[in-house]
C-alpha cells in the first residue's frame, strides 16, 4: 500500500520548497503511478527529456518559449522528485537508477544553460552572457554537490539512503554489477568524481584537519558499541540544523525554482546574476557558517 510517508527522506535534510511543494506535489504522481507498470527509472527518463525540451525553448528566444521553458524546468524538478519517492514507495531504490538520475541531471543542465547563455548572446551580441551561462552551470553543479554530500551524510547517519555513497569510486563488488550499471557508474565519475573529492576537501577544511587526525587516532582505541565523546561530535557535525537548512536552499528545488519565476517573468539575465552573485553568496555563507561557528562548537579541544 502507498505511504508518502515512506516516500520522502528526511524533513530535517531536505530543501523546505521540498518539503511544503514539490514533494507534495510529485506525492499525487506517485500515487497514481504506484500500481501501474511504469518503473522509477522511466520516470527519470521523462525528467530528463522535461529538461532537454526545456533547453530546446529556450533556443526560441521569445517570451512565450521562456515561460513554457521554465514551466518544464519546473516539470523535472517535480518528476525528479517523483522517481525517488516511487523507488523508494515500492523499496525498489537501486544504484543504477541513482546514476542515471545524476548523469542525466547533469546533461540536461548543460543542456538548459547553454542554451539560456547561447540565446541570451543572440538577442544582446554580449559575450558575457555566454560567460555568465558557464558561470552558471558551474555554480549550480557544486551548489548541488556541496547539498547532497551533507544531505547523504546526515542520511547515513540515520541509517537511511545508504544506497548512495558519499564517493562513487569503484570497488572490487561493483566489477560483478552488470555491464550497463558499471558503465553509468564510470560515466558518473567522470562527471562528478571532481566534485565528491572537492567537497570533501571543503568538508575536512571546514571542520579543520587537526580534529580529523584527532579523531580518527581517538575512535581507534574505543569499541564500536562506545562511541567517544568525538564522535559525537562528528555526528553533531553532520546534523547541525542550521547548516542542513541554509544548505537546503542550494538544492535542485530552490535553483530550479528561480529559473522558473525568471523564466516566465521574461528576465533570464537577472536570472544569470542571481545564480552567480546571490546563489554564491549563500554557498559562501553554508561553508563560513560551518568552518567558523559549527566547527568551534562541534569540535573543542575537551572533546578529544
Amino acid at each position: 500500500m502507498y505511504s508518502y510517508r515512506n516516500s520522502i527522506k528526511s524533513d530535517k535534510s531536505d530543501e523546505l520548497i521540498n518539503i511544503y511543494l514539490l514533494r507534495p506535489i510529485a506525492g499525487i504522481i506517485v500515487w497514481a503511478l504506484y500500481d501501474t507498470p511504469i518503473t522509477p527509472n522511466q520516470v527519470t527518463l521523462a525528467s530528463i527529456v522535461s529538461g532537454i525540451v526545456a533547453a530546446l525553448f529556450y533556443l526560441q528566444g521569445t517570451a512565450g518559449a521562456f515561460i513554457a521553458a521554465g514551466l518544464l524546468i519546473s516539470l523535472k524538478d517535480v518528476l525528479d522528485s517523483a522517481d525517488g519517492q516511487l523507488a523508494r514507495a515500492r523499496q525498489q531504490q537501486s544504484r543504477t537508477g541513482r546514476f542515471l538520475d545524476s548523469i542525466g541531471d547533469f546533461i540536461a543542465n548543460a543542456a538548459v544553460f547553454g542554451s539560456i547563455g547561447w540565446t541570451l548572446y543572440q538577442l544582446t551580441n554580449e559575450w558575457l552572457m555566454l560567460l555568465m551561462a558557464l558561470l552558471g552551470f558551474i555554480g549550480i553543479s557544486l551548489r548541488i554537490s556541496y547539498h547532497v554530500f551533507y544531505q547523504v551524510q546526515f542520511l547515513h547517519l540515520q541509517k537511511k539512503y545508504e544506497n548512495n555513497r558519499i564517493t562513487e569510486e569503484i570497488r572490487e563488488g561493483d566489477l560483478d554489477k552488470g555491464r550497463f550499471e558499471l558503465t553509468l557508474q564510470r560515466i558518473f565519475q567522470i562527471m562528478y568524481s571532481w566534485q565528491d573529492t572537492l567537497m570533501a576537501r571543503i568538508d575536512e577544511w571546514s571542520m579543520k584537519k587537526t580534529f580529523q587526525r584527532k579523531w580518527k587516532r581517538s575512535t581507534q582505541n574505543v569499541q564500536h558499541d562506545q562511541p567517544s565523546r568525538s564522535s559525537e561530535s562528528y555526528s553533531a557535525w553532520y546534523s547541525d540544523s542550521l547548516a542542513l537548512r541554509t544548505s537546503g536552499l542550494l538544492g535542485f528545488g530552490t535553483e530550479f525554482f528561480l529559473l522558473m519565476v525568471c523564466s516566465v517573468l521574461n528576465h533570464l539575465q537577472i536570472y544569470l546574476y542571481l545564480n552567480v552573485f546571490l546563489m554564491n553568496g549563500i554557498f559562501l555563507i553554508c561553508i563560513v557558517y560551518r568552518r567558523f561557528v559549527l566547527s568551534a562548537r562541534c569540535f573543542a579541544e575537551n572533546d578529544i
